[in-house]
């Protein structure tokens, strides 16, 4: 079964990087004292909104090392770790996007095949947020993480692993 042509492979992989920036790769819905929180984690932010608040002081944006120091001493810190290494795999992904994007002939002129590479980036990176994940819910924080742009990281990496790129 044929998933993608091989012609349109490249495309196929930079717009699949360029998709997962927008996609969450984690939301969760958590219940504290006082009331609900809700995570979305996309991979470079958490948008933290916490109900019943106004909007604008109930909304907390943080960068994953910003996070991490958030969290620091409590047992959850080490899932926020494992989301900056997923968010330094996606940052090299996402890079070598725009250089694919922006020089393809020349990347493909390359020893290695770009679509494996950004398929292999992809999927690392969803294999990290997995672990992110399933830290998340094992460190005793209330909720239930939905790993939903995990399942995408891993789909596109595994697609654009599996591409026929013999022409």
């Amino acid at each position: 079964m044929v998933w993608v042509r091989s012609e349109y492979a490249g495309e196929l992989a930079v717009l699949s990087t360029w998709l997962s920036a927008f996609i969450p790769w984690n939301v969760m819905l958590s219940s504290v004292a006082g009331g609900s929180v809700l995570f979305v984690r996309f991979p470079f932010v958490q948008v933290r909104y916490a109900y019943g608040v106004p909007f604008a002081e109930g909304t907390v944006i943080l960068d994953p090392l910003s996070a991490i120091s958030f969290q620091a001493g409590n047992s959850i810190a080490v899932a926020y770790q494992a989301w900056a290494v997923g968010a330094g795999v996606f940052a090299l992904a996402l890079v070598f996007s725009v250089v694919y994007y922006l020089a393809e002939e020349r990347v493909e002129a390359l020893p290695v095949d770009p679509v494996r590479v950004v398929g292999a980036l992809l999927g690392v990176t969803g294999v990290v947020l997995a672990a992110a994940t399933f830290l998340l819910f094992t460190r005793g924080f209330p909720g239930v993480p939905i790993p939903l742009g995990v399942v995408f990281f891993l789909l596109f990496g595994g697609v654009l692993l599996t591409i026929d790129r013999t022409d």
